[in-house]
């Protein structure tokens, strides 16, 4: 899965609205693999005043492309010439904090970071995790200290782990999950929401439903997202408890259209949400060629407008609204 597309089977009807829900506002967190990790952490650095943390797997780290495809698709992903400097990207942090277009550094304090990143990795280099946590790292003293984990011991190429779903761990490709014996959606999962008592069960038992996303772009602003996203709800999430939100964003070539509901069924997530009591977001990225993004990849290098890694930025926006819609405000 390069870092850079079904659901046309379902005629011409439209999604239905995302509905409202309960939401714990102390328990919403970001996930995401590849191209999705590193939206995952934009998000977490323009809200982390109103998020608990991020688990980050196998992307780069914020604000290594500069804007630049070039850069993106080198150092960003081969980490050669050079390995990005995370002390550089934490100044770009602190700069754009400063001005307001993301978090105030307090709000990253008490935040759980967790990096992970497949030893086997051909696609993106895993030195690139040092980067990724190095931001953090360098950011820590100055927001309150924050909780930073690094693994990068596991032996799996460039997918989502899983105990038994998806293709040959030692093979990977594409739809990008593997069997390879770890649950990363639990661990990921428990490092951001805590430890729950006992396991998962072997298969979800709430409800996945699909939702219109068109609603949440701004006008003059095209955040490139396709028709449809999904939301899973656990069972008491769906009868109105108190629920927190993760918001997992899937890797290029990795959204619905081009594997269908792969990705938000068989991850790993929703088993777990159903003992943490959170709902899970799968928001979706189309594909296009103009702009240029033919492999469904979350914007981290411009191709939604300038400001694309900051509170400004077209797909940030479009994801505040969603996650306000459903119950949990972002500025």
């Amino acid at each position: 899965m390069a870092l850079l597309a079904s659901l046309a089977g379902c005629g011409a009807e439209a999604p239905p609205p995302l509905p409202a829900i309960t939401v714990d506002p102390d328990r919403v967190a970001v996930a995401g693999i590849s191209s999705g990790a590193i939206m995952a952490g934009q998000v977490h650095f323009a809200w982390s005043d109103r998020l608990r943390g991020a688990a980050l797997l196998a992307g780069p780290p914020y604000g290594c492309a500069g804007g630049s495809l070039e850069t993106a698709l080198g150092p960003c992903i081969e980490a050669k010439p050079y390995l990005p400097d995370p002390l550089r990207l934490a100044e770009r942090v602190r700069e754009r904090a400063a001005t307001g277009q993301l978090a105030p550094l307090s709000g990253l304090a008490g935040d759980m970071v967790y990096v992970l990143h497949g030893r086997d990795d051909a696609t993106v280099a895993p030195a690139l995790a040092a980067s990724v946590a190095g931001v953090y790292q360098a950011l820590s003293d100055e927001a309150g200290g924050l909780r930073v984990e690094i693994d990068t011991d596991r032996a799996f190429p460039h997918l989502l782990p899983t105990l038994d779903r998806g293709v040959d761990c030692t093979l990977g490709g594409e739809p990008w999950l593997g069997r390879c014996g770890f649950d990363a959606a639990g661990t990921m999962m428990a490092r951001l929401f805590g430890e729950a008592a006992g396991g998962a069960p072997a298969e979800a038992a709430g409800e996945l439903r699909r939702f219109d996303q068109a609603p949440f772009a701004l006008p003059g602003l095209d955040p490139s997202m396709a028709e449809t996203g999904y939301l899973y709800l656990p069972p008491d999430c769906a009868a109105g408890a108190a629920c927190g939100v993760l918001v997992a964003f899937h890797g290029c070539q990795q959204n619905a259209d081009k594997v269908g509901e792969t990705f938000v069924r068989d991850a790993g997530f929703n088993r777990w949400a159903d003992v943490h009591r959170v709902a899970v977001l799968y928001p979706q990225v189309r594909s296009s060629y103009l702009p240029l993004n033919p492999k469904a990849c979350w914007d981290w290098w411009g191709y939604t407008g300038e400001a694309y890694d900051t509170r400004d930025g077209a797909q940030l926006r479009w994801l505040a609204a969603a996650l306000t819609a459903l119950g949990a405000p972002m500025p």
